[in-house]
């Protein structure tokens, strides 16, 4: 497993790039068709994007956003594209929390500090912690689950050729990369994931914890935190972060029963620093639903070799239509599914695809389409605040 350390992917076929030209992004609101959310389209500082969100919870879990343009409060900062994905669980307050502040927070440090890096994102991922952790504490008395809610949370930051990979979860984010000589075009995980299906996150829990025999329980052939949770890492959870929110009003069945003097989950990212080059042909960004019913190269395929335009609304039927082949039944009869009943079949869904303009991606001035969009926003019975 990725520690928490910088995984820096460095790559041989960076070379400087002109800029393109500046545009302004055509309708910058989605559609929605029952429970999905969709933009098909639109443009970003590095190129074009295709978004989707299909929801399964009884409330939106999933919460995501792409802002392009300037990437911190001073006119001399850079510009670039963000891209984030919260996969809320318990809840959507924390993946909401996140989707309001986190990017504010990473324009502040990168203010400061000006310019962008690993460290303004360690920063600002610590800053959005702090300040759910501060919301818990006001709010745990009139609102007691909260201090059970948390998210996974995964960011992408395009910032003068530079991409910027950080996960606390299992989101993941994949490249599609080109072969040289070849029209295929190859799978290149970026993300480090955080959970405790895989034995290198089993192993780090157990070298953090080594006086806990019980720090990772299998149950029902599923491996979880304290026999509780699947992440390691996240924003939020704050009754396995402070020993002070693992007590009433918090409902017993959420509270350990064992006292604990340090935090079990992490909120610290994993964060991976990759020089983009033109073989760099796009990105994909998703929430572990998409993961559960396809593999990289799969998704990868599927955006290579199809049109753009609505490409990741294509996935996330894809990933429905394997849903639905699991169980046995026809795609068309899971679409009729209500939220809620829905989480049975498959989880709430986010996918963002990016594609890499190799002729902007070196840019750091101004000169590009400005855009603020986040994910789900109008499908019905949910509000964010």
């Amino acid at each position: 497993m990725v520690s928490s350390g910088i995984l820096k992917i460095v790559n041989p076929c960076w070379r400087p790039l002109a800029s393109g030209n500046s545009s302004q992004n055509p309708g910058e609101s989605g559609r929605v068709d029952g429970l999905l959310w969709y933009k098909d389209s639109g443009y970003h500082f590095n190129g074009e994007f295709s978004m989707a969100v299909v929801q399964a919870n009884s409330l939106l879990e999933d919460q995501s956003q792409i802002e392009s343009g300037p990437l911190s409060w001073l006119d001399s900062g850079p510009h670039g594209t963000f891209v984030g994905v919260y996969d809320g669980h318990g809840g959507p307050e924390t993946s909401r929390f996140i989707n309001k502040h986190l990017f504010n927070h990473l324009k502040k440090f990168t203010s400061e500090q000006q310019g962008m890096s690993a460290d303004v994102i360690y920063k600002a991922f610590s800053a959005t912690e702090e300040g759910f952790l501060s919301l818990v504490a006001k709010q745990r008395l009139d609102k007691p689950q909260i201090a059970a809610v948390g998210s996974c949370c995964l960011i992408g930051v395009i910032c003068s050729g530079v991409l910027y990979i950080a996960n606390a979860g299992d989101s993941r984010a994949v490249l599609g990369q080109s072969w040289k000589g070849s029209k295929e075009v190859k799978a290149v995980q970026l993300s480090a994931e955080h959970n405790a299906s895989i034995e290198s996150v089993r192993e780090e829990l157990r070298s953090l914890h080594p006086g806990d025999p019980q720090i990772v329980v299998l149950r029902r052939n599923v491996w979880r935190v304290k026999g509780i949770i699947q992440v390691s890492r996240s924003i939020g959870d704050a009754y396995l972060k402070k020993a002070e929110f693992n007590r009433a009003p918090l409902v017993s069945k959420f509270r350990l029963a064992e006292p604990f003097h340090k935090p079990i989950l992490s909120y610290e990212p994993s964060v991976a620093v990759h020089q983009l080059c033109p073989h760099d042909q796009f990105l994909i960004f998703a929430s572990d639903g998409l993961w559960e019913h396809m593999s990289n190269q799969e998704a990868v395929d599927i955006v290579h070799n199809y049109p753009r335009n609505g490409i990741a609304r294509r996935l996330i039927k894809v990933a429905l239509q394997e849903a639905a082949k699991k169980r046995e039944m026809r795609y068309s009869d899971l679409k009729k599914i209500d939220r809620g009943v829905r989480r049975h079949f498959h989880d709430d869904i986010t996918v963002i695809v990016l594609f890499l303009n190799n002729q902007l991606n070196n840019k750091s001035s101004c000169l590009g389409p400005t855009l603020s969009i986040r994910g789900g926003i109008g499908i019905p019975d949910d509000s964010l605040p």
